[in-house]
């Protein structure tokens, strides 16, 4: 398979995707960046909840990114919260209404249905891909907004979940959930 063939398909495949989104009764009058920025807050921890980790996910510029959380935020999906220690930065929280969208979306079933027709090849193609991703970032050089659980600063302290790069605690969710502060494991050997 060429890069090429392979770009081909991620194109196609990503075409369907926005397809799906504008054909979607309950995301019809969302544009497929306001989705993008609902899915990556769903997903997301308490240290990315921010309209730069946004941006950062995204990889889009901070006045797009901006426009759009102000649309999200007129429609009464997200809330912005002032942070604790630092009163210049806010939090970006999703309301019941997008949290109860957004679970009632994911996965898409036509990604479902796709999967599941490939039988036991589909569990090697999710790992497959997910190779490809830290091939791609690792040579780009872009963070990777890795799941907790898979850092290099998680630790366990006293049984319990524990961020080594913000001497905090952890609940046991926050293990599930990406961080734009992600670092694999190979980043701390090779460094």
């Amino acid at each position: 398979m060429t890069a090429i063939t392979l770009f081909d398909l991620f194109e196609r495949l990503s075409s369907l995707m926005r397809m799906w989104h504008r054909q979607h009764p309950l995301l019809a009058d969302l544009q497929p960046i306001q989705v993008s920025a609902l899915i990556y807050l769903s997903r997301c921890n308490r240290y990315s909840d921010t309209p730069l980790g946004v941006t950062e996910y995204l990889g889009l510029t901070k006045g797009t990114v901006s426009q759009s959380l102000k649309v999200l935020e007129a429609k009464g999906l997200i809330v912005k919260t002032p942070d604790a220690r630092d009163k210049r930065s806010v939090h970006l929280q999703l309301t019941d209404t997008s949290r109860t969208l957004i679970d009632s979306l994911l996965p898409p079933t036509l990604l479902i249905d796709g999967e599941a027709r490939l039988a036991e090849r589909g569990p090697q193609l999710t790992a497959l891909l997910a190779e490809l991703l830290v091939e791609v970032q690792r040579s780009a050089d872009v963070p990777s907004f890795g799941l907790c659980a898979t850092c290099r600063f998680h630790q366990h302290v006293a049984g319990q979940p524990f961020c080594g790069l913000t001497q905090e605690p952890l609940s046991q969710s926050d293990a599930t959930l990406i961080c734009r502060e992600h670092q694999a494991h190979e980043a701390c050997v090779s460094a």
